[in-house]
């Protein structure tokens, strides 16, 4: 069946609209270059922030996480801003218990609070409390429950390290130094 001459352009004025339709919005893209290069200013001052360290375990699997992707050139020389961050507060919580008290599930909460200095007045700009959540499997043998543990802790972290990022990225898109 074909569809009337009429029909059709109307169809294509509709998508063609369409397409413009996020720019209408005021969408623009973070890390692209959006024609005004706000994507490469927001990865330049990710690369100019000094990540200081973070107590425990888990806290320098996160820097090391934020590192890799903060730092694609190499660490900063002179970071005009510190990002600090406070000690990673764990919590377990047992959630699938069968009738004989045995635990199949346990969920995994990491939770931390950032904060985004300005390294020339000692001025914060920018203060986050930072969650995330995830769960395991607890299974018959304790090294492989202990292996699932750790693998959920890591992504958990990675999370972690994502909305980090994401955070100071929205907060430079948004034109803030």
């Amino acid at each position: 069946m074909k569809m009337p001459v009429f029909s059709a352009r109307i169809f294509r004025l509709v998508l063609v609209l369409a397409a413009f339709l996020p720019a209408a919005c005021g969408f623009h893209p973070v890390y692209g270059t959006g024609g005004s290069g706000a994507g490469q200013a927001v990865g330049g001052d990710l690369s100019r922030i000094e990540i200081g360290p973070i107590p425990d375990h888990s806290g320098q699997i996160l820097r090391n996480i934020l590192i890799d992707r903060f730092y694609r050139t190499g660490r900063p020389v002179d970071a005009p801003w510190s990002l600090s961050l406070s000690p990673i507060q764990e919590s377990l919580t047992d959630l699938d218990i069968t009738r004989d008290s045995d635990t199949t599930r346990t969920q995994i909460r990491l939770r931390t609070d950032v904060a985004l200095t300005e390294k020339a007045t000692g001025k914060t700009l920018l203060t986050r409390r930072i969650e995330s959540v995830t769960s395991y499997n607890v299974l018959g043998s304790e090294f492989a429950t202990r292996v699932t543990r750790e693998d959920a802790r890591r992504n958990a972290l990675a999370d972690l390290a994502r909305q980090i990022e994401q955070e100071l990225s929205l907060y430079f898109a948004r034109g803030g130094t």
